[in-house]
């Protein structure tokens, strides 16, 4: 082509033809997708999430698989199922056994991991929790409590309030040495047990989101699934346990519901899991939900998708599990594993991604309600002196021994104020307001929505 010298355009039958041809435009139905399986406003990438490149729209959920596997190893992390919401909420269902690297790769700051809801206490669902305690008041959990909700036991020493009452106890000395660094009140909890017996009692009810349990067959009392219902949207996780019509009952015509499941395949998985089969098959027929089962009850929830997790996410074995599933349920169905899979929900679609979590990120800053225009940062309750006899601080060597020439910092070896400190929004550096009010930005953002919602609605009548 003669630079400068446009070219005739083609026809517009031509270009029709060519640009279009294949779209289907609404006049036949591509592939065999699902109704409603597609991607939702504001995805960057259909393919994949990636950490911090998103906002959640005002109307829309978000949950995010950040463990998945009931025997932990590099590629699946302990069980946890992280969801988020429009209206800025955030809820940790079940925080299993090194599923806290992988809410750090996916850019959450630990002191907005306030509200975690246990299924039951079998360590694999709560060992992350000593964990979540203990570095989410040292990074930023200052100003509220950490609330774990969990079901009683059939005799207290079993029940949710025992397990945190003993957690605290094994981590005396690591808070007592903490408290050298601001906490407030980041060592507080807030323990909300029910009894297990109660279902479809409510636990949760603020902010317009309501969360509901109901009891689980997992070999002892005092297990449970849970149902979350928020706008309109709504997802069930069940935790562990044998297939149950409580199930059918209470997570009915949620919009994604998620269970556990274990593949018919006991002698081959026994090699691969180091597991004898005896001790495979009886655990499952004793603990857990078959992927006959799982798609048994998918087929009574009806939900606009069926997912499973807390399962062994491998090639050998996939396929095994999707056609278990298959022969009962036949709407949509993906996997919840492995770690990182995405799914974003909306009323009228929903989608499933790969999240790309990077092996070495950075963490967060902690997040902040700025609503009175200050941080507020607690005085240490200790010093070292409190905590630690002289005569081991006195044979640390001299800094100018090990200091390059010219070089020597100032050390901080003392807190540097006797009061809290107390510093209004606008005198923080730019970089510190930018990162640690992002959260509460997103609020003030989605009230404004509502309040314009409701403006226009009034004006309408």
């Amino acid at each position: 082509m003669t630079e400068g010298k446009k070219r005739p355009q083609s026809s517009p039958e031509d270009i029709q033809n060519a640009l279009y041809g294949g779209v289907p435009m609404g006049r036949w139905k591509e592939g065999l997708l699902f109704d409603g399986i597609a991607p939702t406003p504001g995805l960057k990438s259909a393919a994949n999430w990636f950490p911090r490149t998103e906002k959640i729209g005002p109307d829309e959920m978000r949950i995010i698989f950040m463990g998945t596997s009931p025997m932990i190893r590099p590629g699946q992390m302990n069980t946890s199922v992280f969801v988020q919401l429009g209206n800025g909420d955030s809820f940790v269902f079940d925080l299993g056994e090194g599923s806290v690297a992988n809410y750090i790769a996916g850019g959450f700051a630990l002191n907005e991991l306030d509200k975690v809801f246990i299924t039951h206490l079998h360590v694999d669902h709560f060992g992350a929790l000593p964990y979540l305690y203990m570095f989410g008041g040292w990074s930023g959990r200052w100003h509220n409590k950490l609330r774990v909700f969990g079901p009683s036991g059939r005799t207290p020493e079993y029940g949710t309030a025992k397990m945190v009452e003993g957690m605290q106890m094994m981590l005396g000395w690591h808070m007592d040495a903490f408290d050298l660094f601001p906490n407030g009140e980041g060592w507080d909890i807030e323990v909300n047990e029910f009894d297990f017996r109660d279902n479809g009692g409510v636990i949760y009810d603020e902010n317009g989101v309501q969360v509901t349990h109901w009891q689980r067959s997992h070999a002892k009392d005092g297990a449970s699934g849970y149902r979350l219902d928020w706008n309109g949207l709504s997802m069930a996780w069940t935790g562990d346990g044998r297939p149950s019509q409580l199930d059918a009952e209470y997570a009915g015509g949620v919009d994604v519901y998620i269970t556990e499941t274990q593949a018919e395949l006991i002698s081959i998985s026994s090699g691969v899991m180091g597991v004898p089969p005896f001790l495979g098959r009886y655990t499952i027929d004793t603990h857990h939900t078959p992927g006959y089962a799982a798609g048994y009850l998918m087929n009574q929830v009806k939900p606009r998708l069926g997912m499973t997790t807390h399962m062994a996410f491998d090639a050998y074995q996939n396929e095994e599990t999707v056609a278990e599933i298959r022969h009962h349920w036949k709407g949509p169905f993906h996997f919840g594993a492995p770690d990182g899979v995405v799914v974003n929900v909306t009323k009228d679609d929903i989608w499933v991604r790969e999240g790309i979590l990077p092996d070495y990120p950075n963490s967060r800053s902690p997040q902040f309600d700025f609503s009175d225009g200050q941080l507020v940062v607690p005085l240490p309750r200790n010093t070292r002196a409190d905590i630690q006899e002289p005569f081991v601080r006195e044979q640390e060597i001299d800094p100018a021994e090990y200091y390059p020439e010219g070089y020597h910092p100032i050390l901080l070896e003392e807190w540097p104020v006797d009061s809290d400190l107390v510093v209004d929004v606008e005198n923080l550096p730019p970089a510190l307001q930018k990162s640690m009010g992002e959260n509460w930005r997103d609020r003030v953002a989605y009230r404004k929505h509502i309040d314009e919602l409701t403006a226009g609605d009034e004006g309408s009548e």
